[in-house]
């Protein structure tokens, strides 16, 4: 998942991916409801209002590695051969993706997700806007009309399976790849 763009780009990624490393370590010591966004801003060495131009809470500086996954892999799923199965596409972009912002850490944050609202609020609506995003890219993929509904149901399934996964407590791979297969399978 490199980042694009020049220097500034650069610099403003490594930001992000300092307060989000700070507020995810913070978490794990401390538990979220004990962690601030002073404490995030000055363990990365930034300001407060450093902080809040990247984020607008500690929920996002937790969940930013999630959100980023979720855009290589639209950009992955983008990059997939145009006559490739839309389902086939979405889980070959999957497979050529490293682990979800690291497996710990992404099960550490399922388990966050489940023990506290505002973080689960937040989390699902990256889900919401994902799934959005991905609905329209198969739309497009398919040469399907703006609001048809296979391209809605096929981003959902995918996204089902992967919330499913996410809160299994096996190996993420491992349970990625049975509910992206059960999700594939007829149901009577």
């Amino acid at each position: 998942m490199a980042t694009p763009g020049g220097l500034r780009e650069r610099k403003k990624e490594a930001t992000r991916r300092a307060l989000h490393d700070a507020a995810m370590r913070l978490t794990a010591e401390h538990g979220l409801d004990d962690v601030t966004v002073d404490a995030i801003a000055d363990a990365a060495d930034v300001s407060r209002r450093t902080f809040s131009n990247y984020f607008g809470g500690k929920e996002e500086a937790l969940l930013y590695g999630a959100e980023r996954w979720m855009r290589s892999l639209l950009d992955a799923f983008t990059s997939r051969p145009a006559d490739e199965p839309s389902w086939a596409a979405l889980r070959a972009a999957l497979g050529t993706l490293p682990e979800p912002c690291g497996e710990p850490q992404w099960a550490a944050q399922a388990r966050l997700a489940r023990k506290h609202p505002s973080l689960r609020a937040r989390l699902l609506a990256h889900y919401v806007d994902f799934e959005r995003a991905l609905a329209t890219l198969i739309a497009e993929r398919e040469d399907l009309p703006d609001g048809s509904v296979r391209p809605r149901v096929l981003a959902g399934a995918f996204m089902t399976a992967l919330r499913i996964a996410a809160l299994d407590d096996r190996p993420l791979p491992r349970s990625t790849d049975e509910a992206l297969t059960e999700m594939a399978r007829r149901f009577r």
